[in-house]
């Protein structure tokens, strides 16, 4: 089967989605509305909702990235669901293994063994200044750091054993020979435990990581259920999956354990046209003079004369761009593969980045789906709709029926009560 996740983003994932007349924007700290969000994937049978996290505040003039912290959300979002996965990103930068392990074993048993934890090493030196950090550790620190969380996380969530509570009323609460000490004294870390919380419904958290560089990737081989890939294109993910797959073989694992879930970014209309039409009309609310500066920053290029209704001008090849390679990559894919113009350039970019784009029918947008499950460049995807609630809504009633028909997808949760073990239908 193929699986789903909803990256659940603020209004949506396109950069202008709050600016939309009927946006959910006045709803971002609202409760209810994530609850909302939560049910609709749950109505889909998807496997899981997604929250990323940030520690800092980008420039509060142009829009939500962050609003409530995710671990309190999914608290409340577990009792307003029964089946679907809520997984969320928890840094190993500004975490301790301690915290991470207690808030998100408690929440496993909140859940009734529904939580994921995606792994992350975090971006900028502004997260780290609200962190008591003049800036990041090095790149090699922070996965060296990463490892060493991740592998006492795991010994703290094993510290209890499935069968320790005895819950005797005459003397005995839980049996002291199945209640271990971690005694972990490492570069980083130093934990007694054992936890305080005992074991829970998953015993441990599936972990997820979405890393692209080397240590990124070796760190998902050795310990990810689900990796969260970018790639525009198949070709892009099937050799992402393939280099994932060989080191989770080299690390002693089962390459076929790993499921591998490009963002995917949606426009659904009745016709071609409809969902064109849908993504010209978020794409014209973006702010044009700083969406062409970043553009620049990009490419390298002075973009801020190029015509927005014209096709993008000729780039030059990748090897005579001195910049950061891998975003400038994805430009020349897009290009390649959409011949867009400068405005649908821009747009693309706005929502998800360098994520795979998806634009059409209900069936058209199944057919290509099928197509990278079949050919091995994906496992599923991680869902990233270009607005909410609406994207979403049209994935779960439109595409998600589609894939169903033809025995792709799950009808009901049936036979899987845990996030781990919808990962292995």
């Amino acid at each position: 089967m193929l699986h789903v996740n909803a990256f659940l983003f603020g209004c949506g994932h396109h950069s202008a989605a709050w600016r939309q007349p009927g946006s959910p924007v006045e709803r971002l700290g609202d409760i209810a509305y994530w609850e909302e969000l939560a049910r609709t994937a749950e109505r889909g049978c998807l496997d899981a909702v997604f929250f990323a996290d940030g520690h800092s505040v980008l420039d509060p003039g142009s829009g939500s990235w962050w609003f409530l912290e995710p671990l309190t959300a999914l608290s409340a979002m577990a009792r307003a669901t029964r089946h679907v996965g809520l997984v969320s990103t928890v840094s190993t930068t500004f975490f301790t293994p301690f915290h991470a392990a207690r808030m998100l074993a408690s929440l496993d048993h909140i859940s009734g063994g529904r939580i994921g934890w995606n792994v992350v090493t975090s971006m900028f030196d502004a997260e780290a200044r609200n962190h008591g950090m003049a800036s990041l550790p090095g790149h090699s620190e922070r996965y060296e750091r990463a490892e060493e969380f991740v592998q006492t996380a795991l010994a703290l969530w094993d510290s209890w054993d499935a069968d320790a509570l005895v819950l005797d009323r005459t003397g005995l609460w839980a049996d002291p020979a199945k209640v271990r000490a971690v005694r972990h004294a490492g570069e980083h870390f130093l934990v007694d435990g054992p936890l305080t919380v005992p074991r829970s419904p998953q015993g441990r958290p599936v972990l997820f990581q979405a890393g692209s560089s080397d240590p990124g990737r070796d760190l998902a081989a050795r310990h990810a259920e689900g990796i969260y890939a970018v790639a525009y294109d198949d070709d892009a993910a099937t050799a992402y999956a393939s280099d994932l797959r060989r080191r989770a073989e080299a690390a002693g694992r089962d390459a076929d354990s790993l499921v591998v879930m490009p963002g995917l970014v949606t426009y659904v209309g009745s016709t071609v046209a409809e969902a064109r039409q849908k993504k010209a009309e978020l794409d014209a609310l973006l702010p044009v003079e700083e969406s062409l500066a970043q553009l620049s920053l990009f490419t390298g290029q002075d973009c801020s004369d190029w015509e927005l209704d014209a096709p993008v001008p000729e780039l030059p090849p990748l090897a005579e761009f001195a910049g950061p390679q891998g975003r400038y990559e994805t430009i020349l894919r897009i290009v390649r593969k959409d011949s867009p113009t400068v405005r649908e350039l821009l747009g693309t970019l706005a929502a998800g980045g360098g994520h795979c784009t998806m634009l059409g029918t209900p069936e058209s947008i199944a057919d290509e789906i099928e197509r990278w499950y079949r050919a091995g460049a994906a496992d599923g995807f991680n869902l990233m709709p270009p607005s909410y609630p609406d994207g979403l809504e049209d994935f779960v009633d439109l595409v998600i029926p589609v894939l169903q028909r033809r025995g792709l997808f799950r009808t009901s949760y049936d036979g899987a009560s845990t996030l781990r073990e919808l990962l292995a239908q």
